[in-house]
């Protein structure tokens, strides 16, 4: 993904005037900042969820329109809340959910389901209702859910937030293998281990700019 020129206001506040960025395949960026310095908010408009002012938008080297995003590509990008909401019925049809919306079929939907499931290390919660969750249990559970898609762009918002000790440790591995796997991740974070996660570019969002650490 790529773009000339972003730009964002909240009334008379200017909160991004970015220059160029890209973000390259298989490659993984961080994004620190202060809070209320807008990382939320950049992570939601190249998601497609929050409308901005933005030049030259390309994504997979295609020119794009922001705003009108085509199906295809809305699918291949996948934000990860920093709460992520879980349907109240089973871990299993929250990480198959967006499988079934696209329409794969239900055998090979459990299957995928499955193996998002293992990979996530989240079996032994089949049975928990997702109320019942930790919340590092509904991180893990949340980046099944984006993993499953095979997206090209994963974008994390503070996946490690309110987290602590073996529920920190366990996104953070998550997180890791992603990185490793070559798979194109942004996050937006505070947390130091996955700012210093090797193979990632970094970056800081201040007064409206972002750059390179």
């Amino acid at each position: 993904m790529s773009f000339r020129h972003l730009r964002k206001s909240f009334g008379g506040r200017k909160l991004l005037d970015l220059g160029a960025f890209a973000i390259g395949a298989g490659e993984a960026y961080v994004i620190t900042g202060d809070n209320g310095s807008g990382k939320t908010t950049l992570l939601r408009i190249l998601a497609g969820l929050e409308p901005a002012e933005i030049a030259g938008f390309e994504f997979r080297g295609v020119p794009q329109t922001h705003g009108s995003l085509p199906e295809d590509v809305r699918h291949d990008i996948v934000y990860v809340h920093q709460h992520p909401y879980l349907f109240h019925s089973t871990v299993a049809h929250n990480i198959g959910y967006g499988l079934a919306a696209r329409g794969i079929a239900g055998a090979e939907r459990r299957r995928l389901a499955q193996q998002a499931i293992a990979w996530a290390g989240v079996d032994h919660l089949r049975g928990v209702p997702p109320a019942k969750l930790s919340g590092g249990e509904k991180q893990r559970v949340a980046l099944a859910r984006a993993k499953v898609l095979k997206p090209h762009l994963f974008l994390l918002d503070e996946p490690t937030a309110n987290l602590d000790g073996e529920a920190r440790a366990q996104a953070i591995a998550l997180i890791r293998q992603l990185v490793q796997d070559k798979d194109s991740l942004l996050i937006a974070c505070h947390d130091r281990e996955l700012i210093e996660l090797p193979g990632t570019r970094r970056f800081h969002l201040e007064n409206g700019k972002l750059i390179e650490a």
